[in-house]
């Protein structure tokens, strides 16, 4: 049982027109070390902006620009909650995300021919249940059935370490990834534990100062999109020619900009694929 105790965390909440909700995410899944959930209320017009923050200066400040409210989350086993209201994932007839002890467990004796992956609910992105995280899953997926031999995979900004430890289930090999965040590697080591995947390798890296090292055959990037902008010419030269590239965490706002500065980097897209507000898209390396 893992007993590292839980920090405080400090939660900054305002309520604003639905109209502007594209305009929060953008500016809150840019930001570091801080989790958004926006909840929509009834009737349709209004969502609830909520930004849970380890740091209190984080929140202080985002309070100082914006107002709203702030209160602190005491210690507890908050992320277990959280768990609980995820149903799990399911990817294709191939893999499932549960989220706790007893989802997993379920899941396994009810599909004993697929993947059961336990990924808990934390202060780090990716349990599988966004839009962007599934659809990259999803794509993973459809590329290991072509596969008879391993593939090398590079997961850029890991989160939680879901996308590299699905790739190594998957029959990748050798699998790596890192995140710009302590507490995501930290996490990402935790979950490889947890699902007794070995031989992935997660380390600390800032994608501004991170140089790639030998190409991969498949690299993932599930990033905010100005970041993702930025580095389109490190992620192709992160991946072998004709290797695949799956792109992901860009609002369709934001869409056509960023996959132009791909395709300028060496990168053939295919249509891109929109879930909601978000898009995700698979591109091979010329």
């Amino acid at each position: 049982m893992d007993t590292t105790p839980l920090p405080v965390l400090y939660v900054w909440s305002k309520l604003s027109a639905l109209r502007w909700e594209d305009a929060w995410q953008e500016r809150f899944y840019a930001m570091p070390r801080v989790s958004p959930v926006f909840t929509t209320l009834p009737g349709g017009k209004t969502v609830r902006v909520e930004v849970y923050c380890e740091r209190k200066a984080d929140a202080e400040q985002i309070q100082k620009e914006f107002g709203g409210s702030l209160r602190t989350l005491k210690p507890q086993n908050w992320a277990a909650p959280a768990a609980a209201r995820l149903k799990p994932v399911v990817i294709r007839d191939r893999l499932i995300i549960a989220h706790d002890e007893t989802a997993f467990a379920e899941q396994q004796a009810a599909h004993p021919d697929r993947i059961v992956l336990q990924v808990p609910g934390e202060m780090a992105f990716g349990t599988g249940d966004h839009a962007t995280t599934s659809t990259c899953l999803r794509l993973m997926v459809d590329y290991a059935a072509t596969r008879t031999t391993p593939w090398s995979v590079l997961d850029m900004g890991c989160g939680t370490g879901i996308l590299a430890l699905a790739a190594a289930r998957l029959g990748a090999k050798p699998v790596s990834g890192f995140d710009y965040d302590p507490a995501a590697v930290r996490i990402s080591k935790k979950n490889a534990t947890l699902n007794g995947v070995r031989g992935v390798k997660f380390t600390c890296e800032d994608m501004t100062t991170w140089e790639p090292g030998a190409p991969h055959d498949m690299v993932l990037a599930n990033i905010f999109y100005d970041v993702l902008t930025l580095s389109f010419g490190k992620i192709a030269a992160a991946t072998k020619p004709g290797g695949i590239v799956i792109v992901s965490g860009i609002l369709h706002t934001q869409a056509a900009g960023c996959l132009a500065a791909g395709k300028k980097a060496g990168l053939k897209f295919e249509a891109p694929i929109r879930r909601g507000k978000w898009v995700t898209a698979l591109a091979v390396k010329k």
